[in-house]
Order: C-alpha cells, then structure tokens, then sequence
C-alpha cells in the first residue's frame, strides 16, 4: 500500500466489510485447497480461477498479506527482541542510514563472517535463524556460500518463507525471488527490512502453497562488496539459495522456478543460462517481469533514469575490476556522491545533479564499460528451461526488452513474451498475476510450455 495511506484506516474498514466477503474468501480458500498441491493442479483447478469471485477471493487473501503484516508486531526470541526492533525501525529509514551494521545487533552477529571467509562450496548453508513475519507465513534467514561474478568464494543472506504446517509429500514447490535493485550497501539487504518486500506478493504465494526463498545478493548484509548489476554474480547468489535453503528448511521440495522484476528479471535470464551450462534437473524455467535489458541499455539516455546509475555502475565495475578507476568515467562533481555510495541506500543529493553532469565525455569507450557491457548481455548463450517474460508497454525499456527476447528466440529458446499496457511496472507484477500462476502451475505439473516467438522476428 501507498506509504501515505494510514493502515490502521484502511485495516479497520477492512474488518467492517468482513462479513459480507466471507464467502468471496472462503471460496478462494477452497479452489486453493481442491487443487490439494501446485504439481496435482488441473486444467478445470486454472479455469475455477478464471471465475470473478475465486479471483476477487484470492486477490483478498493477497491484500490481506498487506494489510495484516502492517499490523502484526510478532515476537521475536526474547533477549534480541528489543535490539531487533530498533534495527528494523532504522532500516525503514535507510536512505539516511550508514552501511555498517549496529555493532552488537544480532543482525551484525548473523552476517558477519571470518576474514578469510572459512572453506566451503557454493549452496552449503553458514547459519539459519528464525525470523518474525505473519498470515502463517513461517520466515527463516539463511547465509550461505556463493561465487562472486570473479569466481571468488563469497556468503550472501537471504530469507525463506514457507507455509506453516505439514508440508505436502514430496516438500512445498520452490519459488526462487530475485530482487530488483535496492542499493549496494550492507544495509541494503532485503532480509533487514521490516517488511520484505514486496510483502504481500510474496506472502500470496506462500498462501498459495509455495516456498519462497528469496537472496539479497552477497554485498547487501555481508560484508563483501556487492557487484550492481553483474549478472553472473546475482544469478549464483539465486542458484546457490535453493540448496542452503533446503539445508534450513527440510520441507522444501527439489523442483524450482525462478522468478524475478527489475535487476532480478536480468538475473532471472542469467539462471536460465547458467542452468543450461551446468543443469540441475529439478529447475523448471523463469518468470521475469520488467525492464529484462542488456546492461548497457540501462544507461542508454532516456532522461528518465535514477539518477543513481551511473554511480552504481561505477561501483559494480569497481567491484567487478579492481584496478578500475572511477575517476575516469565520474566527473569531479559526481566523485563525492560515488565515495558515499557503499554506505547508504540512496545518496542525498543525487537528486539534484543531472545524469548527464555525472559522466565523463566518452566514458561508454572505458576498456572495463565496455567489457562489462559485453559479460551482461543477456541472450548470448542457450538457455535452459522456458521462461515467461513480462513487460510494460509504455515502458521506455520495453524496445530494450524486445531485443533480448527476439535474441533468445532467433538461438531457439522457449520464450513467452507477454505485454501489457500499464507503464507502471508496480502495476504490472499484479495485472499479470493470473498469467504468472497459471504459467507456474503448468512447470510443476509437467505440462508442455508456451511459446509465442514465431511472433518475436
């Protein structure tokens, strides 16, 4: 909901009209339950959600994940309850918040790891902690191993959700959540925020009787520098989630879809990718919703960028190239901001400076741009699995988005490509919520995939 909507408003009207939507949600309740588990839904389970009450039902019990987890204040273990609550309350105001992390704070304690980082394989699981959430929804947070875009052994956090109770024979279906873009400082990490978000999305599909686990991307809560933006480095920060959330959570099942908006839609392909290089037969395929772009297009002037990028790509180049220099693609008066930008979710400031004062004449010419440019293009290897790509039409990146399409369709990749009209890419990841389960539901079923790339050329 709009930050400036009051919840207790719009909580309270709520439970007024309880009475009368009780048979709505209860008839939603009912198609999820007769569908009895994802991998056992039919044809006629989708066609039931085709009818305006089911879907107004589970749209409700979707609302009702907003609604109730702005109210809930669920306890934590005791001793860290106090501690865990002024973290939390930081977090909401993290854009004037430094990176490092309370010094005794258990979140502190949960992320930090050893330097040298102790020996391990990518997905071995560091440590679990419950986590506090609502509606049902049980949360625990991981940290775990990964590889950084370089190769380098790194731990990266996240959190899994997962529907409380028994799960069904063979573990809950996985849905693995690549987050869009929320900085590149520790205390960007989405596992440190009150709510993760987005809150009620999420928690509809754990009501729905998936498991939801969801990394921040190594750099956002652990100590190691996160690469913006680096698809290599978030599609193994999302691969290497599934087997340590499993480790944490035994009621997971093997088989998985990935599933990602904004830098997690890039990353959404990149496991696709990935997966086929080094297949894992329990992965399934990806939805990626808005802006799936080559990197390079992101920066392309549109006039409409946060004024962010090009401070983020200097750090994610930094990152990626040691040696980089950013000095060389930054103006003078951008320096200050790029030097403060591993310590805050969002420079105060940026605001004000042009994109365009920012960079240097000629900047995109940088030896490293360029070979970043090239190690984030998206369609260039086959990728495993279909995949389901969402976008805005009157989205600028949407010609962006065409491209990598029409490139992994003309290699033969299995892509459904489905546009709508909004703008808003808030708006989109609900308008096309049915087309997502029902894409979802067919990958656990086993049913044949979807394609509409004859159209894409």
């Amino acid at each position: 909901m709009g930050s400036g909507v009051c919840g207790d408003t719009i909580f309270m009207s709520y439970k007024d009209l309880l009475p009368g939507l009780v048979s709505i949600v209860s008839a939603a309740r009912r198609w999820i339950s007769n569908a009895r588990s994802v991998e056992e839904s039919t044809l006629e389970d989708r066609a039931a959600f085709l009818n305006p009450e089911i879907r107004t039902g589970v749209v409700l019990l979707w609302l009702s994940g907003t609604l109730f987890a702005q109210q809930a204040r669920p306890s934590e273990v005791p001793q860290n309850e106090v501690a865990q609550n002024q973290l939390q309350r930081d977090q909401a105001t993290a854009a004037q918040k430094k990176s490092h992390l309370p010094r005794n704070s258990p979140a502190k304690k949960f992320y930090d790891t050893p330097v040298p980082l102790p020996a391990g394989k990518p997905g071995d699981l560091i440590r679990s902690a419950p986590l506090p959430y609502s509606l049902g929804v049980q949360a625990v947070r991981i940290l775990y191993y990964s590889r950084s875009g370089n190769g380098d052994l790194v731990a990266a956090s996240g959190v899994v959700l997962f529907p409380a109770g028994k799960p069904p024979a063979g573990g809950w279906p996985v849905i693995a959540w690549a987050h869009s873009l929320s900085g590149v400082a520790r205390v960007c990490a989405p596992s440190l925020a009150r709510k993760l978000l987005p809150v009620s999305f999420l928690s509809m599909y754990v009501n729905l009787g998936y498991a939801v686990v969801a990394p921040d991307y190594a750099g956002l809560g652990t100590s190691f520098r996160n690469a913006f933006a680096d698809v290599r480095a978030n599609t193994s920060d999302v691969i290497y989630s599934i087997p340590a959330a499993r480790s944490a959570v035994p009621g997971l099942g093997p088989r998985w879809i990935a599933m990602g908006t904004g830098e997690g839609a890039m990353a959404v392909v990149g496991v696709a990718e990935m997966e086929y290089q080094a297949p894992d037969p329990s992965y399934l395929g990806g939805v990626a919703i808005s802006r799936v772009t080559d990197l390079e297009d992101l920066l392309a002037p549109t006039g409409n960028q946060p004024h962010e990028l090009p401070l983020l790509l200097a750090y994610g180049l930094k990152t990626a190239y040691p040696q980089f220099d950013a000095s060389d693609v930054l103006t003078e008066q951008a320096l200050p901001l790029y030097e403060r930008l591993g310590e805050e979710c969002g420079v105060s400031g940026v605001d004000k400076m042009p994109v365009t004062d920012m960079l240097k004449a000629h900047w995109e010419g940088n030896r490293f741009v360029q070979d970043y440019f090239r190690r984030n293009r998206l369609g260039m290897g086959p990728a495993n699995g279909p995949l389901l790509v969402i976008g805005s039409e009157g989205e600028p990146s949407i010609i962006a988005t065409t491209k990598v399409v029409a490139r992994l369709c003309q290699q033969g990749d299995w892509v459904l490509f489905n546009r709508y009209a909004e703008y808003d890419p808030g708006r989109v990841i609900g308008d096309s919520v049915r087309d997502q389960m029902a894409w979802i539901q067919e990958r656990f079923a086993n049913r044949p995939a979807r394609t509409n790339c004859s159209l894409q050329h």
